[in-house]
This record gives structure tokens, C-alpha cells and sequence, in this order.
């Protein structure tokens, strides 16, 4: 990519408001400017890069969102809520895997823009997979990503020998993330 074309991509990653595309670009214009022998430009675009790292993660722990919802009764042994600290960039996904992301991200993140046009963000989103793929972390890194709340569920505290209570009980859950 072409100095040029890496400020194109920063000013629309600003614009859309993809702080970790926008930081992502800078990295890679300091690599560029290295390989073009201005190691001190390099080295001063790469020191502002990882205080902007260390800054937003000061900002977000400092930030933390206050849990509103802690369930309560037959729901505190079903559900586990949290607010993780996991971010996309913190995993080693495949380019068009981490580009889908992203988009969901940038849906959320643009709601009001998408509103005006009438159409509406994503509201629901399946993880498919097997065991150790991956599900859960990305569920924490989205959640993390746009400070929201994590909901878990229980699921030796859902299943019972009893179907009919099983099914009571995952009515609960869903009751409770309708409210």
C-alpha cells in the first residue's frame, strides 16, 4: 500500500469510528516508512501507536461499565454475566473471519447512521462450531469490544432429568434476555 492510500484508510477508519483499523494502518505506515530507511519517523509513529494502546486500555479499565443486571433467584444459578476485557485484536483470526467481524462491529457501533437509512444493526448472531473452536471467545470479544454485558448460561444448572423442567428453566433465560 502506497503512503497515500495508507491516509486514505486511516481517515476512513477514523471516520467509522474503527479505532483498532485506524491503528492497524498507522503500524503499517511506520513499517513502510522503515523499509524506506526513516527509521526515526518509523520509531516515532510506533511509539504513538502503543500510547494509544496503553491509553485506551487505561480508559477501559478505568471505564468499566457498572453491571446493571446480576441475576437474581432461580436466574443466579443459570446465568453468568460478565464484562470481559478481551479484544479482536487480542486473537489470531483468519482475515475473513476477523473482516466479518468487524463489519458486526462497525454495525453497532454505526446504528444511528443505519437508522437514518432506514435499515437496522444486527441484532442476533450464531456461532457455529466445534468444542474448543473459538465461540466463546469471540462472543467475549465482541462483548468486550463494545462494553456490553456477557450472558452465559449454566448448563448443569439448566438440564435436569426432567425435560419439562429443563424447558421451564430455558424459558426463564430467554424471558430474561426479552426484558
Amino acid at each position: 500500500m502506497t503512503t497515500a492510500r495508507h491516509i486514505v484508510t486511516l481517515l476512513k477508519s477514523h471516520i467509522a469510528g474503527d479505532e483498532d483499523r485506524f491503528l492497524s494502518i498507522a503500524m503499517q505506515l511506520a513499517a513502510h516508512e522503515a523499509r524506506q530507511g526513516h527509521g526515526k519517523l518509523a520509531q516515532e509513529l510506533k511509539d504513538l501507536v502503543d500510547a494509544a494502546k496503553s491509553r485506551d486500555a487505561r480508559i477501559a479499565k478505568s471505564s468499566r461499565p457498572v453491571p446493571l443486571f446480576q441475576p437474581k433467584g432461580e436466574l443466579a444459578g443459570l446465568l453468568h454475566v460478565r464484562y470481559p476485557d478481551l479484544r479482536l485484536t487480542d486473537m489470531i483470526l483468519p482475515d475473513s473471519l476477523r473482516s466479518r467481524l468487524h463489519r458486526v462491529l462497525g454495525e453497532q457501533r454505526q446504528q444511528a447512521s443505519l437508522r437514518e437509512h432506514g435499515l437496522v444493526p444486527r441484532r442476533k448472531l450464531l456461532l457455529v462450531g466445534p468444542p474448543g473452536s473459538g465461540k466463546t471467545m469471540t462472543a467475549s470479544a465482541l462483548a468486550g469490544e463494545l462494553h456490553l454485558p456477557l450472558f452465559m448460561i449454566v448448563l448443569d444448572g439448566l438440564i435436569t432429568k426432567f425435560m419439562g423442567e429443563t424447558a421451564g428453566k430455558l424459558r426463564l433465560v430467554f424471558d430474561a434476555m426479552q426484558a
